[in-house]
């Protein structure tokens, strides 16, 4: 439900807020259309000059919400198509980026860190990106953006081991600008979009676009996006998204 994403423009400020905290603001395609359609008209909207996303709730979110791929996984759905839409509006995106992340943040929630310009975590922030683990492939370009961020071995042991990335370690690795304790999370990472807002417009653009190659990206998701398709609707993806359902270890050995 688009309620799920609440909505403010004030001091040339957008706030994104994810607001299905009684579901530990799993995404779900509705609220990716919002996402989608909220950052992209920004392009057209001079009184916005910042976005900030955050969570509501003691989660940022727990990723796509699960029960939207496993019907893919069992053939029973095609899928979103406004998940797509939102990592692309992210990279096509000229408005700074701010991000308030406290608790977990879950696959998405971590990828589309990589494409803010400015990350706040709250100290007990935790991070992780189990694509592997759901029989699944990174996304959002994050198979490009993380290793150039972090290095090949912490990005791959993220991946392919679903680690999670404490606060500090997160701050270390250079995934995040600051980390503050949880009761000041949302007032730091509002001083940092308002001085943002205060910056010229124009140089802050430009800088981004600079600092950015946005159609390498695109391309990076075009291929990431083919290959987590196909994955979706393997015998393993299958085992994995029962095993779920049903409270238990997935035993991928005996998928053929």
């Amino acid at each position: 439900m688009t309620e799920h994403v609440r909505i403010e423009n004030n001091g040339g400020i957008l706030t994104l807020t994810l607001a299905r905290p009684d579901k530990k603001n799993a995404l779900t395609d509705a609220m990716y259309g919002k996402l989608a359609d909220s950052i992209e008209s920004v392009e057209f909207d001079p009184s916005a000059r910042v976005i900030l996303i955050r969570g509501e709730g003691d989660m940022f979110t727990a990723g796509n919400d699960v029960g939207e791929f496993a019907a893919v996984a069992a053939g029973k759905s095609e899928g979103s198509r406004n998940v797509v839409r939102f990592i692309q509006s992210l990279a096509r995106c000229t408005r700074p980026l701010v991000a308030a992340v406290q608790g977990r943040a879950v696959g998405v929630g971590t990828t589309m860190l990589l494409h803010c310009d400015l990350v706040v975590l709250a100290d007990n922030a935790q991070l992780s990106t189990p694509f592997v683990s759901l029989a699944l492939v990174p996304e959002a370009a994050s198979s490009l953006l993380m290793p150039a961020r972090i290095g090949h071995a912490r990005a791959y042991e993220m991946f392919a081991l679903g680690e999670t990335v404490p606060a500090k370690a997160a701050l270390e690795w250079g995934l995040a600008n600051r980390v503050v304790p949880l009761e000041k999370l949302d007032a730091e990472a509002l001083a940092l979009a308002q001085r943002l807002a205060r910056q010229p417009a124009g140089a802050l653009t430009a800088t981004k676009k600079l600092m950015r190659n946005g159609e390498a990206l695109l391309a990076q998701m075009q291929a990431e996006g083919e290959q987590f398709a196909q994955r979706l609707r393997t015998a393993e993806a299958r085992e994995a998204f029962t095993a779920f359902a049903e409270r238990r270890p997935p035993d991928f050995t005996k998928v053929a």
